[in-house]
């Protein structure tokens, strides 16, 4: 099978405007055309193909909550922890210690 001739007398018409070029001075648009330079065109980027980028769903190596204690002072004065002399609050007398744990909490409204 032979090769194309090299060209350099040939000429060729822009496929857009029409206007004799010499056929090296035309370049091959992304659409198949061979334009002159005046009307060459690059190729827009949003016509490319959308990059898929993939949000990861799962932790990689993940660790899970552990059970841990949580301590919670609370002062309890009296009966009420609301006992205040004028507007000064009274001091507290005991302390109370409450342990929890984190898990859920179920509230019903009647």
């Amino acid at each position: 099978m032979g090769s194309y001739a090299s060209g350099k007398y040939a000429l060729g018409l822009c496929d857009r405007c029409g206007f004799q070029y010499s056929l090296n001075a035309l370049k091959k648009e992304w659409t198949g055309f061979k334009v002159c330079f005046e009307c060459y065109e690059p190729k827009h980027p949003q016509l490319e193909p959308r990059r898929t980028v993939n949000d990861p769903i799962a932790l990689f190596e993940p660790r899970p909550d552990q059970p841990q204690a949580m301590v919670v002072s609370a002062w309890v004065p009296n009966d009420t922890s609301f006992t205040a002399v004028g507007m000064v609050p009274t001091v507290p007398a005991l302390p109370l210690i409450g342990v929890g744990e984190v898990g859920t909490v179920e509230v019903i409204i009647t």
